[in-house]
């Protein structure tokens, strides 16, 4: 294989891609690292097909990328080393196929899923934990104490979000929100709060999860403002990640994924659905996720209604956001109103109405910690 991948990669130097496919263009990749976990992103110009194997010796992982060539300015190895892959290789494997290598030293499963808007290839990679993840049950007690928590403000840089009537970007608020929460759970109960932005920049929305993973955060808040074509739209409602036939919430979850709602339905199909049933700690970390979910957007009602008027309780609901997958802890976005109701908007841009969503979503979080938590079993409780 390796010299395959050699002639193939001499021949793109020597000739060019004037025999390649006029396909897809692979445009580069990214990836970020943690124990137990790595996710490799890579980016595309438009949608593909690919097949996938696993070979030994030595032991590695292959994904063939159809109908696509390789960018020129693509460095085609990287070493990475982090106790899941030694290294990944990328070259033009045929005149229309671009194969990426994930030489590896521990592990136990991947998931490979496509995003969209952009288009790129996400594969994360797990490690051996010697954890079986099913929660027992019988074993319940007091939440082992929340150290660190990611908040994530949605949108930023050239992704404002939802705009209000009166021009109000979304982006602009969830990053006030996300402040002021994080200020609340740093001073008020002595955590420790990484942001995936804490300035007006963009960062993609796989990238957020894998700050998370790589942080090892107890939990993730995705903040966000909500928005629909109807007018008269209001309420609050919280979501956690899960398979849905709502369609609402699908309309809700492809507008945050940058999706069309017919892309959205197709998204559910497929992979991602058999991503989801194959994941080992969805139990638990589903479990976990309602919990806190629940918890906040509980919090968030009963304290907002006794200051403003017409507070809507949408409840909590599931549904797949690309900021959620394969986040390695109890996870959750809440909607803190509709940007796009006049009325809503304009509490929306009032610091007062921020502070008290703040407020509401610290005294969310600092409830969960007082319920009782599911054990994992672990080799040394099974």
């Amino acid at each position: 294989m390796k010299r395959t991948l050699f002639v193939s990669l001499l021949l793109v130097f020597l000739f060019g891609y004037s025999e390649a496919s006029k396909g897809v263009t692979v445009e580069g990749y990214r990836y970020w690292s943690s124990e137990g976990y790595t996710r490799v992103v890579i980016n595309l110009n438009d949608q593909i097909e690919f097949t996938q194997n696993r070979i030994s010796n030595p032991d590695r992982l292959y994904f063939d990328l159809k109908n696509c060539i390789l960018s020129k300015d693509v460095t085609p190895f990287v070493s990475i080393d982090d106790g899941i892959l030694k290294k990944m290789r990328v070259g033009q494997f045929d005149k229309g196929t671009v194969r990426v290598v994930l030489d590896l030293q521990k592990f136990e499963r991947f998931n490979v899923i496509m995003f969209k808007n952009p288009y790129r290839l996400v594969i994360d990679v797990f490690s051996e934990k010697g954890v079986d993840p099913v929660p027992d049950t019988k074993q319940e007690g007091k939440i082992s104490e929340i150290k660190r928590v990611v908040i994530d403000p949605g949108h930023g840089g050239n992704d404002p979000g939802a705009i209000g009537p009166r021009g109000l970007m979304e982006k602009d608020v969830v990053l006030d929100v996300a402040k002021k929460l994080g200020a609340l759970l740093k001073d008020k109960y002595n955590m420790e709060v990484i942001f995936t932005r804490d300035r007006d920049v963009f960062i993609p929305l796989e990238e957020r999860t894998a700050i998370a993973n790589s942080k090892k955060a107890d939990f993730f808040i995705s903040i966000h403002a909500n928005a629909s074509r109807k007018k008269g739209a209001k309420g609050i409602e919280t979501y956690f990640l899960n398979w849905t036939d709502d369609e609402q919430a699908m309309r809700v979850a492809a507008r945050e994924n940058a999706i069309s709602y017919e892309k959205m339905r197709e998204f559910q199909k497929g992979d991602f659905l058999q991503m989801i049933l194959q994941d080992k700690e969805r139990d638990y970390k589903n479990e976990e996720s309602l919990k806190l979910a629940g918890s906040v957007q509980n919090s968030l009602i009963n304290s907002l209604i006794q200051d403003y008027d017409e507070i809507h309780n949408l409840g909590v609901k599931w549904a797949l956001f690309y900021v959620l997958v394969d986040a390695d802890m109890p996870s959750i976005l809440v909607e803190t109103s509709f940007i796009s109701n006049s009325r809503e908007e304009k509490r929306l841009s009032d610091d007062k109405y921020r502070d008290k969503i703040a407020e509401a979503i610290a005294k969310g979080v600092e409830s969960y910690t007082t319920l009782p938590k599911l054990v994992k079993k672990t080799s040394d409780n099974i």
